[in-house]
């Protein structure tokens, strides 16, 4: 029996923090389908659905067991299609913690045959996210730290502002 794992998250767009999580859940279980998803919560989007999806995939091609989908539904229900056994989640800080605790519960309860996996950031990566790489990007800072250098000049054509 293959132990498959979903990473969601919104990757908009994917940074060295996500990368650093998707790595070591893939030493951990056999496949990883990192499912690109569609959050409510986040209507405007710096990039579309295919291209966070391709940016995904193109920093995780070292990694052979991972999948890369998306899916705009349940996650519970997407987890039990896909015959997963585990949720794997980052966490940066305990605020994190308070959300993400909160989402394993509803996602225990709508299907009880994953558990949620809590992975937390490296140290480097604690203050990191996709809105703050959005943010610095907008006024022309350097984000070469932040985001994979596979990506970097995608995600600057796309978010730095001409001055």
């Amino acid at each position: 029996m293959s132990r498959i794992a979903v990473c969601p998250g919104s990757f908009d767009p994917v940074t060295l923090g996500h990368l650093d999580i998707i790595t070591r859940a893939s030493s951990l279980f056999d496949q990883v389908i990192v499912l690109v998803s569609v959050n409510m919560m986040k209507s405007n989007y710096s990039f579309s659905l295919e291209e966070r999806k391709n940016m995904v995939r193109s920093v995780t091609t070292a990694l052979p067991n991972i999948v890369v989908d998306s899916y705009d539904g349940l996650l519970a229900d997407y987890v039990k299609q896909v015959g997963a056994i585990a949720i794997v989640k980052g966490l940066r800080a305990v605020s994190d913690f308070e959300y993400e605790f909160q989402m394993a519960l509803a996602n225990k309860k709508l299907y009880d045959g994953a558990e949620t996996v809590f992975l937390t950031t490296a140290a480097e990566n604690m203050y990191l996210s996709s809105s703050v790489v959005k943010q610095i990007a907008n006024f022309g800072g350097d984000i070469s730290h932040f985001v994979p250098e596979l990506i970097l000049e995608d995600i600057k054509k796309r978010l730095v502002k001409e001055k």
